[in-house]
Parts: structure tokens; C-alpha cells; sequence
């Protein structure tokens, strides 16, 4: 169940203490994909995998603004900092608590926000009654049943497949070239195991790391299956978690 495309009444017959929270951000995806598609796959991957699941939960609008304050040098992009988005995704998990939505799982799909994801949920477990996990959907096992040996960059072939898959007239193909023969190889630069650069236009002119045209629809379809199926086996194991806190060690 969509919040946003039901009534309050729709939603009171709800039975359900489990929802799903989406968050992505707006932020450059190269020359060929849309600012919008950490925000586009997180929603996919949330709507499907309810579909998927065996068992009803409630899924929230997307926070479409995240973490991204790396990709800034480049037009369109949105970033808020780690305090504001961890504040913002704490009070929208706390909104859904009071209407005994109380078990959360937070289906994100930039990599900014990981980091401040984890600790909020972890946080927000030990001082409330919610109980709230975040799930990176390209950090899932689902690499093991395509065909094509690639991995998560940034607008790369990973992202790139799936939008073509779900969102295929935003992708503008005719860029797909230059954006694979201009792209980074790798997410930085590295010295004795440190990563000095910050932001993504010290190593990467066009915003890419990885070649985009090495993957397609059919790959993104298999993506997408692989996260659904990982997400809704978590909407399972979390539905019936015992989520009471573990006592004082004496």
C-alpha cells in the first residue's frame, strides 16, 4: 500500500506494523542518466519488493534528497548534510511509529547515505520503540545470476541497466557512448590505502565510473529481480524479529 495514493480511511484498515521507507537523492548520473535515479531505483526496488513479499506493509514517499554533497561541482545536483538528512529520516520513521507503523525498513539507493543511515537506524532502535533497518539495494547479492561480470560505480553499467530497465525513456541513449569512453575506472584516488579525493570531479570529468554500455535492460531486469527478492526476504526475517533490546549484561 502506497501512502500517497490512498485516503486516510484507506489507510486506518491497513493491518500492518511494518513499513518501508525509500530514500535516494537528486544528483548528477553523468551525461546520460537522470539526476533522479537514486530516488527512481530506491522506489522500484521498495514497490516491488512489497509486491513480492508475502504479507502487507506500507510504503512512504521517497526522500528524494540525500547525502551528496561529493557531486556538487555539477548542474542539478541536491545535498543536504549528514545532520539534516539523518534528522529528516528519523522524524518521517517516528510519524510512521505513531500510527503503529513501528517496524521499518529503509530501501536506499545512493551510497552517500549509507553511513548516515546505519547509525540513525541504530540510534533510533536503542532510544525509541521503533525498530528500523536500512537496506542498500546495490550492496544486496545480486550480482551472482547475471551474465556480465560488473559492479556498482556511479551512473555505470550497474544503475544505468536498471533505469533502462524501469525508466527507459530517461536515459539518453545517444549519449551512452562518450559517457563509457570518458568515464573513470574507479571511485577515487588512492595512496597507501587512503582515497584523497572528496568529491567526484577531481577524478572523473563526466561524473561516470564505469562504462555504462556494459550493461542494458535485460541486465537491469535482472538486477532489480535479484534486489526484490533480497528485500522482500528481509520484510520477512523483520516482520517477525523479536525487536525487544537485550538486557544489562550483569
Amino acid at each position: 500500500m502506497k501512502l500517497s495514493e490512498h485516503t486516510w480511511t484507506d489507510v486506518a484498515d491497513c493491518e500492518t506494523d511494518l513499513a518501508v521507507l525509500p530514500v535516494g537523492s537528486t544528483e548528477q548520473h553523468g551525461p546520460h542518466a537522470p539526476l533522479g535515479t537514486d530516488a527512481l531505483t530506491a522506489a522500484a526496488v521498495a514497490e516491488a519488493g512489497v509486491d513480492r513479499y508475502d504479507g502487507t506493509a506500507v510504503i512512504a514517499p521517497t526522500i528524494p534528497v540525500g547525502v551528496a554533497a561529493e557531486h556538487r561541482q555539477f548542474p542539478g545536483t541536491l545535498w543536504v548534510s549528514p545532520e539534516t538528512f539523518r534528522r529528516y529520516v528519523r522524524e518521517t520513521i517516528e510519524s510512521l511509529r505513531t500510527h503503529g507503523w513501528d517496524r521499518i525498513v529503509v530501501v536506499n539507493g545512493h551510497g552517500g547515505n549509507v553511513d548516515a543511515l546505519r547509525e540513525l537506524c541504530g540510534t533510533l532502535v536503542r532510544e525509541s520503540e521503533a525498530y528500523a533497518v536500512p537496506f542498500t539495494w546495490f550492496d544486496a547479492d545480486i550480482y551472482d545470476d547475471i551474465e556480465t561480470d560488473i559492479r556498482m560505480g556511479h551512473g555505470g553499467p550497474v544503475e544505468t541497466s536498471v533505469i533502462q530497465h524501469t525508466d527507459p525513456e530517461l536515459v539518453r541513449e545517444e549519449r551512452m557512448k562518450r559517457a563509457g569512453e570518458e568515464s573513470a575506472t574507479g571511485w577515487g584516488e588512492y595512496q597507501s590505502g587512503v582515497n584523497l579525493a572528496y568529491d567526484s570531479a577531481e577524478f572523473t570529468e563526466n561524473g561516470v565510473v564505469g562504462d555504462p554500455r556494459e550493461g542494458g535492460p535485460a541486465v537491469g531486469e535482472g538486477l532489480l529481480d535479484g534486489a526484490v527478492t533480497a528485500l522482500s526476504r528481509l520484510l520477512e526475517t523483520v516482520a517477525t524479529r523479536d525487536v525487544s533490546r537485550p538486557q544489562r549484561r550483569d
